[in-house]
């Protein structure tokens, strides 16, 4: 990722994009809120060549197997750093490119309905490949599911304990912060919605993919539902058909930020390394033939 001498205008966490032509210089204002700009992407992945890939990777790695959840976030990091409008984010009306890139995550401390619950973020690297994924996301899965106190959520905790309308006051400050980037970086270092990508693994607690929702806090334009393994037909090039385990993804993107050939050619390029997991063993900024 090019590196930039930090100017007026920029935030901590992004670049403002002053090279903008003049539809999508207007686009973040007549259409402020992120929420209200959300576009819906169901994407079926053919897991047949991602299961022979699992098989291999674990014949040696027995202590913290490599999972489908590893090669996607994987994937999705990959997708972004090779297209990084996907990496921009609009607050305040204004166009801003992302200093890195982010995932994150929900990690369930105890599978059981007063589990307590954890937040992972993932600082992605250009160099990383999936074995650095990996091993990051393992550290992160430990700590999540050990007694450290999370100080993101321990911050807002005390909003519970505060007279309802001063909690509610300080809230709206802190929007206002969000809007100039100004919010301190302690309350927000694990906050799932200032990463790039927000990822939910629905298919780990038995639920069918969905549509997901953003949010107009934070800066993540980007969100990604993990469905439920299943069984689907395919229509080979004999024209018979087979049964091939299949896994359905859900993609909310904020449509603001490219136009819809950008974004399905970013959807190709996710679903190719899917179903070609060993191009993931390669850094995350060398570029892949998919077309």
């Amino acid at each position: 990722m090019e590196t930039y001498k930090k100017r007026r205008g920029d935030r901590k966490d992004g670049r403002l994009l002053r090279e903008l032509d003049s539809l999508h210089f207007i686009t973040g204002i007549i259409y402020p809120n992120r929420c209200d700009n959300e576009a819906y992407i169901s994407v079926k992945v053919d897991l047949t060549a991602m299961n022979a890939y699992l098989a291999k990777k674990n014949a040696e790695e027995k202590d913290f197997p490599y999972t489908m959840f590893h090669l996607v976030v994987a994937a999705l990091e990959k997708t972004i750093t090779l297209r990084p409008k996907l990496n921009r984010f609009i607050v305040n009306s204004n166009f801003y490119q992302r200093n890195e890139v982010s995932a994150a995550f929900v990690v369930k401390k105890q599978f059981s309905d007063k589990g307590a619950e954890a937040l992972a973020f993932l600082h992605g690297r250009e160099e990383d490949t999936v074995e650095d994924v990996h091993a990051y996301i393992r550290q992160q899965v430990t700590e999540c599911r050990s007694e450290k106190v999370d100080a993101s959520t321990a911050g807002m905790d005390m909003f519970n304990k505060m007279p309802r309308w001063m909690g509610k006051a300080i809230v709206r400050f802190l929007m206002f912060l969000d809007r100039h980037g100004w919010v301190p970086s302690d309350l927000i270092a694990t906050d799932p919605y200032y990463s790039s990508v927000v990822i939910s693994n629905l298919g780990s607690i038995k639920l069918k993919c969905g549509y997901h929702h953003l949010t107009n806090w934070g800066t993540c334009s980007l969100f990604c539902i993990i469905g439920e393994k299943k069984k689907s037909p395919f229509i080979n090039e004999d024209g018979t058909v087979s049964m091939r385990e299949t896994l359905e993804l859900g993609l909310t993107i904020d449509e603001r930020l490219a136009d819809g050939y950008y974004y399905s050619k970013s959807v190709r390029l996710l679903e190719y390394l899917l179903t070609h997991p060993e191009e993931l063993e390669k850094p995350m900024n060398e570029e892949v033939r998919y077309e």
